[in-house]
């Protein structure tokens, strides 16, 4: 696999911006998490899944000679519930 282009490693760190806060958030909250922090993960947890989706898709679109600008973002109720 060739280098990550500037807009994979745009995703990337978008993808560690988001697991950095979720594991912040679950570090503060001990053992139980309000109602809006639950909510928070909720969202945290779609996010990474739109992201880990996009940057498969970049990388598969280079890899078989299409133009990995693109691939969009889907919307999460197509990329929740994935299995990995």
């Amino acid at each position: 696999m060739s280098e990550p282009t500037g807009r994979d490693h745009d995703i990337l760190g978008r993808i560690n911006d988001l697991v950095t806060e979720e594991r912040d958030l679950r570090e503060q909250s001990e053992h139980r998490l309000t109602p809006e922090e639950r909510r928070r993960m909720r969202e945290l947890e779609e996010s990474l899944d739109q992201c880990w989706d996009l940057l498969r898709r970049r990388r598969a679109q280079e890899e078989f000679g299409g133009d990995p600008d693109s691939a969009r973002p889907r919307p999460v109720s197509e990329v929740e519930n994935y299995r990995q």
